[in-house]
């Protein structure tokens, strides 16, 4: 669905998890990294190496987003007043893209990229094309008139493996959603656990 579809799998071999909880991943056919000794590969990680799986895993997470747009992240989760890693995923929350995932516009992240890529969505009437939008409290995404019968997103609104979080209010007869609040860490339904506050140590060092 993205530049990076032949990556995602990798990243879910690579972590041993199944970063977004989908049916098809590898891992849950087989939980060790890729590779030729993957299956040998369970030395004690440093402290180092923790952080910056922590940092793959939540970066991964948002459709493989690039390093230097994530760098930005961080620098604006420490500006903000409070907990550097709850702002940090405050703010990944607030992705357009994102926002379009957990609406359930798209069955994945990178689908979810490309909908807003293609034009598809509108946030308060204006049609907006840049998945790194950040919305805001009380913005109003929708699907454009032209989409509402695209099979992707039936299929996605169909979808019985997730449901749409509380921060967010959907109606899928109208394909229109509205983003309530920017949630805690514990509210975003991720399908294994991330640690934002690795992250923030991992760029602080």
């Amino acid at each position: 669905m993205s530049k990076r579809i032949a990556a995602k799998h990798k990243l879910d071999r690579r972590m041993g998890q199944n970063i977004w909880g989908r049916p098809k991943s590898p891992v849950n056919k087989r939980e060790y990294g890729p590779g030729q000794h993957g299956q040998r590969r369970k030395g004690k990680m440093s402290d180092f190496g923790t952080q910056l799986r922590a940092k793959q895993k939540l970066k991964g997470y948002y459709a493989n987003i690039t390093e230097k747009q994530f760098r930005r992240y961080y620098a604006e989760a420490i500006r903000l007043k409070g907990d550097s890693g709850e702002n940090l995923v405050g703010l990944l929350e607030r992705r357009l893209d994102a926002v379009v995932y957990r609406a359930k516009f798209a069955p994945t992240p990178f689908a979810a990229r490309q909908f807003v890529n293609h034009g598809h969505v509108k946030v308060n009437g204006r049609r907006v094309n840049i998945p790194s939008f950040l919305v805001k409290p009380g913005d109003v995404i929708e699907v454009k008139d032209q989409s509402k019968q695209l099979l992707v997103l039936l299929e996605s609104v169909g979808l019985a493996e997730r449901d749409v979080p509380d921060y967010i209010e959907a109606d899928h007869s109208k394909m229109v959603a509205k983003y309530t609040r920017v949630p805690s860490i514990s509210e975003v339904p991720y399908p294994v656990q991330m640690e934002p506050n690795l992250v923030i140590e991992f760029y602080s060092r």
